[in-house]
């Protein structure tokens, strides 16, 4: 089950948490201000959530060294490998899921969605409800969801399916502490995102 969270006002707790990870470095941009942020939320018919939304509004907004691997984006911005000819991002519709959802079982199962239905729902997952917060590269790309009932969480959508961040161990390849800060935090740590990958214990995944 995912865990819920306080998207609605800005935890100072977690804004210091930010703060104390961006703060010090010389070469995170600028944060956007809050005239930035509101004009994109109304042309986009959303609010972000927090603390992300204060967090670019007051702290920081990108990073070159990360998360993720390839650097935290503007919060406007898409990746430049996003490519051209996708479909429209649609933020104000529902982000679609809330479990992960390997496209590659869609062969496995007895009620397998049609090739057009699979697409649909895909670039529903991938357009749908969420901003892109970078890629780890090789079409791995992290989203913020940003409308729908995984409202605050971080999810990981590449080729094979999509994954939230942070669940307990054994209900997700990537568990942790949900949300933008926990996942900044986890990154700050110098942690690999997937349980059992070298260098991370099973006490440790789980904090």
């Amino acid at each position: 089950m995912m865990i819920g969270m306080n998207t609605e006002t800005c935890d100072p707790a977690e804004l210091a948490t930010l703060r104390e990870i961006f703060g010090p470095r010389p070469e995170a941009a600028p944060p956007a201000g809050w005239e930035a942020v509101r004009s994109f939320e109304a042309e986009h018919g959303i609010v972000l959530p927090e603390p992300y939304r204060t967090f670019v509004a007051e702290v920081c907004d990108g990073l070159r060294a990360g998360p993720p691997y390839c650097g935290l984006l503007p919060f406007a911005q898409t990746p430049a490998d996003w490519g051209s000819g996708r479909p429209e991002r649609l933020l104000a519709e529902p982000f679609p899921l809330t479990e992960m959802w390997l496209w590659e079982d869609n062969e496995k199962d007895e009620e397998a969605l049609s090739e057009q239905e699979l697409e649909a729902r895909t670039d529903a997952a991938c357009d749908h409800g969420s901003l892109v917060l970078g890629t780890d590269g090789c079409g791995m790309y992290w989203h913020l969801v940003v409308t729908g009932p995984q409202r605050g969480h971080v999810w990981l959508i590449d080729e094979y399916g999509a994954m939230p961040f942070g669940t307990s161990p054994g209900a997700s390849p990537m568990p942790g502490t949900p949300g933008f800060t926990g996942w900044v935090a986890h990154w700050a740590r110098g942690r690999t995102w997937f349980a059992g990958a070298p260098g991370d214990s099973p006490e440790e995944s789980a904090r």
